[in-house]
């Protein structure tokens, strides 16, 4: 027998579920803290930097 279809505006009956709900992982990670990148980004283009500067004044 089709279950009878039911109005845009009511919400369909539907089973229970008896599981627990499993632990979420909080967001971030990694990307928790982008200034610790965005420092290190910066440390080693001046690095570079600081190394084809000195390359040069050594000429």
């Amino acid at each position: 027998m089709a279950e009878p279809l039911m109005p845009p505006e009511e919400t369909p009956p539907v089973e229970g579920s008896i599981s627990s709900a499993h632990p979420e992982r909080p967001d971030g990670g990694i990307w928790e803290h982008p200034m610790i990148w965005v420092s290190l980004i910066l440390l080693g283009s001046l690095s570079v930097a600081l190394f084809f500067a000195l390359r040069i004044i050594d000429l």
